[in-house]
């Protein structure tokens, strides 16, 4: 996770559902007339209106995929990661598939590299294979149709369409949006502008996969799996930090980046919490970065927590990743720095919400998320 910084219960929810038609019973000539000018009328307006619908289609889509986008190329001192994780829900295996493009600061070139790691649910412990620039491999034969953001002899990686090799693990999974809004964990300035020292975005927050991962030769077939694509783009990673993807059912989902910076002066901070909570269709806090004092993370292994509250909502977070369902790889900065990686794929969690009503606290929500949350904890040397 950079410097600058599921599946659970869930409430119900009703739908309404609004039918009405109307018809006059007029039969004069007259009548008739103007019906045949509402048929004609009709035809034309159901044009107009499709095609409006499809520019703002097409203009979301324009949208959504500009955020996929390398934006940091040719920039030396600079990391840009996608990482995208997952849950087979017939399985409970876990997935983790790594992009990242180091750009050293010494203006040596990018280095495109990456891993994926399975967690599998049976006991056996999680496996991982690298991928990068020193990977033999054949040119990957890929038929897709948005621009990949990622791209190599070995692996392919676009907003519908993540598949490769590495060492025993093959995969191929079709990415289809769940049809939330991109959810922007750090403020959408940062995001944008690129001021802070990094600043973390996910794309596709409620994402299905599709299709299937090989591993040693097994192979297992993935229809609706859960989970989310994210990126990450910065000068490189935190001195320490500590991350959360819980998806909590319908849409609702809950993204946590804490973490303490490595420039100096700020290094003997304590953690920082960034987190976006999106309940039907709503996010809160409404400016993460300025509600952030308002949280404290106790950053640690195997457990961590984030507390605190912002307006009359308070919120408690409990992430447990089990040792044995952990894998801990080694992250390398653009300045040659490293930093170690412990994360789970199959991490639980107990995340509540309170809503405060006069002077007294009520229990909102309450989530149970049994080795369906996505989590991990980077540390330093």
């Amino acid at each position: 996770m950079t410097d600058g910084t599921g599946t659970g219960a869930r409430r119900g929810a009703g739908k309404d559902a609004r039918a009405g038609t109307g018809a006059g019973a007029d039969t004069g000539p007259t009548a008739g007339r103007g019906a045949g000018r509402d048929r004609k009328a009709g035809p034309d307006k159901a044009t107009a209106t499709a095609a409006a619908t499809a520019t703002a289609t097409a203009t979301g889509r324009e949208a959504l995929e500009r955020l996929y986008r390398p934006r940091l190329t040719g920039k030396s001192g600079r990391l840009e990661v996608w990482y995208a994780t997952l849950t087979d829900p017939r399985t409970g295996t876990g997935v983790w598939i790594h992009h990242e493009v180091v750009a050293p600061a010494d203006g040596g070139p990018p280095r495109p590299h990456g891993w994926i790691s399975v967690f599998p649910a049976d006991g056996r412990p999680p496996v991982t294979e690298r991928f990068g620039p020193e990977s033999p491999g054949d040119t990957l034969p890929v038929a897709d149709s948005p621009p990949p953001y990622y791209t190599s002899p070995e692996v392919h990686a676009s907003s519908s369409l993540l598949a490769g090799t590495a060492g025993s693990i093959r995969w191929r999974l079709g990415v289809v949006e769940g049809g939330g809004a991109p959810l922007y964990t750090f403020p959408r300035w940062a995001w944008r502008t690129g001021l802070l020292p990094a600043a973390q975005i996910v794309p596709a927050p409620d994402a299905r996969f599709y299709g299937s991962i090989e591993v040693a030769g097994e192979k297992m077939e993935l229809a609706g799996a859960r989970g989310g694509i994210s990126r990450i783009a910065g000068h490189g990673n935190a001195k320490r930090w500590a991350w959360l993807h819980a998806d909590l059912g319908g849409g609702d989902v809950l993204e946590i980046v804490a973490a303490v910076a490595r420039r100096p002066g700020m290094r003997l901070l304590p953690p920082l919490p960034l987190l976006r909570l999106r309940l039907g269709g709503r996010d809160w806090p409404r400016d993460p970065l300025l509600a952030a004092p308002r949280f404290t993370a106790n950053i640690g292994l195997p457990d961590w927590t984030v507390t605190g509250r912002a307006g009359r909502r308070r919120l408690r977070v409990e992430v447990s990743q089990d040792p044995a369902d952990c894998v801990a790889l080694s992250y390398t900065d653009p300045d040659g720095a490293t930093a170690t990686c412990t994360n789970s794929e199959r991490a639980s969690a107990e995340i509540v919400t309170e809503r405060r009503t006069g002077s007294r606290w009520r229990t909102e929500h309450r989530w149970s998320l049994d080795h369906t949350a996505h989590a991990e904890v980077g540390e330093r040397p």
